[in-house]
């Protein structure tokens, strides 16, 4: 008997050891060379060198984070227990929630590998087990955590807000992009951390990558289905009887629609959503996705593909309606703000005789310290039909011709020559395909900047070599 115990004792220490190595074969370091930009001098950039983790996963695909591979110029990885890289390109990338996919060129690189499968959304209190590359050294590092919190929260990467799990492991530098697993299936993806706290981490849930992994089947990424509404909560009583609401129940108000919304036909403003596909919305905009669980009501639009059919329960004057809106097959390429971030591209530009101009994008406005509190308000707005852009003079390069505009930066464009524009392509050309002999710029207030087209133009070689500028524009113009 106590040969027979020991025999299964070894047998169990064999297995549980394979199967430790096959989780161990599947974790990947990831090598990005990339190209670090430059928004307040958009013809410059730099290369930088970074590394992160990743899984394999079904079909000879890596599964790791957007912003390991974001801007990327050369990509290698290497599998856990060799040492050689192997070159690897980008398949799919979802900069909204933080996802890529990657391919490698050389299929023997999957040799002796197991693909890791998913699977499903852990509770709170549930363990997980961290894998990845972290900084400190150069071979894999585990280590558990426990998950403390599920709920919707802003990935730094995209400033979008999805569902995200919070979990007490360590999260390092290198560990991004590295599969949480629980019972040894993928449960996440260690996306970030906060700095100068006590292990707190948080990873993208199964549920986004599963959604993620779907969407791309057809060889196409649409992203997560976009409303285009902004709203508010109703959660004061005054307010709640306003609108005919009654006092114990919920919903969220609608208080503006983009041009473009999947809803402008449906919905009106000052409209209350009660329930997304008879899920309740409470008075706080959460909604119960599991048991005494709440977390923000566009889970339950996240859970659709595009194409899909959302259910609407809304109030109106008064009055309660059952709508049902058909989710386009494909997104909408149209900015949902004016400052969207902008990944994998040179910044848009371009000079006349020393004075550059440029698209607002968030980039740019994470690296300026220039308060104009009015422009980046003006950001956070939704784009209309006839204004998708806001320009800026960026800056104004010192030559004889531009004396005592040095100091412009920052400044926000409204017409050209007297005329409006639409998006920065129309302000290009209005600018370049002038005849007048002054080009005319003005801001919302009156004020005027006024550029002597055939000096400047005569001007830029010049000026293009002394600021050693390869170029007056950027590639895409």
């Amino acid at each position: 008997m106590k040969k027979l115990f020991t025999l299964l004792t070894l047998l169990s220490m064999a297995f549980t050891f394979t199967y430790a190595q096959s989780i161990d074969s599947s974790i990947v370091k990831i090598y990005t060379v990339s190209k670090a930009t430059n928004y307040l001098e958009p013809w410059n950039s730099s290369v930088q060198r970074s590394s992160g983790s990743g899984s394999i996963i079904s079909g000879n695909r890596i599964l790791t984070n957007a912003h390991v591979i974001a801007n990327e110029t050369f990509i290698e990885v290497k599998k856990y227990g060799d040492t050689k890289r192997y070159q690897a390109e980008v398949i799919f990338v979802s900069h909204d929630t933080d996802l890529a996919l990657l391919k490698v060129k050389d299929e023997d690189f999957f040799k002796d590998t197991t693909p890791l499968s998913f699977g499903t959304l852990p509770k709170m209190q549930d363990k997980v087990t961290v894998y990845g590359y972290p900084m400190g050294g150069h071979t894999i590092s585990i280590s558990t955590g426990i998950v403390s919190r599920i709920e919707h929260n802003r990935y730094v990467h995209s400033g979008k807000s999805f569902l995200s799990i919070q979990i007490d492991a360590a999260i390092n530098p290198g560990n991004s992009g590295g599969p949480a697993l629980s019972n040894g299936k993928i449960v996440g993806v260690v996306m970030q951390g906060i700095s100068f706290s006590q292990n707190i981490g948080y990873m993208v849930p199964v549920d986004i990558i599963q959604h993620f992994l779907k969407d791309v089947s057809d060889k196409k990424l649409d992203g997560f289905p976009k409303l285009g509404i902004m709203t508010d909560k109703i959660e004061n009583p005054s307010l709640k009887e306003y609108y005919h609401l009654a006092e114990d129940a919920g919903g969220v108000l609608v208080v503006d629609i983009v041009h473009n919304s999947v809803l402008k036909e449906v919905l009106k403003k000052e409209d209350i959503i009660t329930a997304i596909d008879g899920h309740k919305i409470e008075s706080d905009g959460t909604v119960e996705f599991r048991p005494h669980q709440y977390t923000h009501f566009k889970y339950f639009i996240d859970l659709h593909q595009y194409g899909d059919e959302v259910s609407l329960d809304v109030l109106r004057d008064g009055k309660k309606l059952a709508l049902k809106v058909k989710l386009p097959a494909t997104s909408s390429k149209e900015k949902s703000t004016y400052s969207q971030l902008e990944y994998d591209k040179m910044p848009t530009y371009f000079m006349l005789g020393g004075y550059v101009f440029s698209p607002i994008t968030q980039n740019l406005l994470n690296s300026s310290n220039s308060p104009v509190l009015s422009l980046r308000y003006a950001a956070t707005k939704f784009p209309k039909k006839d204004k998708q852009d806001l320009v800026v003079l960026l800056k104004v390069l010192a030559s004889s011709h531009t004396r005592g505009d040095y100091g412009l930066s920052m400044w926000q464009i409204e017409k050209v020559n007297d005329k409006k524009f639409k998006n920065f392509q129309e302000f290009y050309h209005l600018v370049m395909d002038s005849k007048e002999k002054f080009v005319v710029l003005e801001d919302e207030d009156g004020a005027k900047v006024v550029i002597n087209k055939k000096e400047a133009l005569d001007a830029e070689s010049g000026l293009l070599k002394r600021y050693s500028i390869k170029a007056n524009k950027s590639d895409d113009l």
